[in-house]
């Protein structure tokens, strides 16, 4: 029997091509610019760091974190501009822990376009929950990866969860 997998938000992305940066600008300074952060995915401003839904996610949950400065590497990046973002990733696993209750994250950093970052004016890193058997015959046979829940109705869901309270670190 043929299953079927509703996943609307990919249509962009074929119809489109995945955003290169360089045609349109900067797509994360692009929404710290625009007042429409529902329709930019962006759940969350601190004053040095901003965090956006990924609109082409590897997983349920796939966030982007970023200085809110436009900055390419590492080194360009001091004191809270280089500090705040690495807290934002620690408040937002424990974030995704309540919401998803992943068994372990990839969080990573490709700085530079040869280490493969799609946007390599402007840092972001990757938080992406893992689960054990997330990988399966999907990605590997069909070349399709099946995300559960819309953009949308996670969107909402991590915004009302960035507003609560962080809990206390153990």
């Amino acid at each position: 029997m043929l299953s079927r997998i509703w996943a609307p938000w990919r249509a962009q992305y074929i119809q489109e091509g995945a955003p290169d940066g360089a045609s349109d600008g900067c797509f994360l300074c692009r929404g710290l610019a625009e007042d429409r952060d529902r329709e930019n995915y962006l759940v969350f401003r601190g004053p040095h760091s901003v965090v956006v839904l990924n609109r082409y996610p590897y997983n349920n949950g796939h966030l982007l974190v970023a200085p809110r400065v436009h900055r390419g590497t590492l080194r360009e990046l001091e004191g809270a501009e280089l500090v705040e973002p690495i807290q934002v990733l620690r408040r937002m696993t424990l974030i995704l822990d309540r919401l998803l209750r992943p068994q372990g994250y990839n969080i990573g950093l490709n700085q530079g376009k040869a280490a493969g970052a799609g946007l390599p004016g402007h840092l972001h890193w990757h938080i992406v929950p893992r689960w054990d058997g997330d990988t399966n015959f999907m990605p590997v046979l069909g070349n399709t990866k099946v995300i559960v829940e819309s953009l949308n109705e996670f969107y909402d869901r991590l915004l009302e969860e960035c507003g609560r309270e962080p809990e206390p670190m153990a």
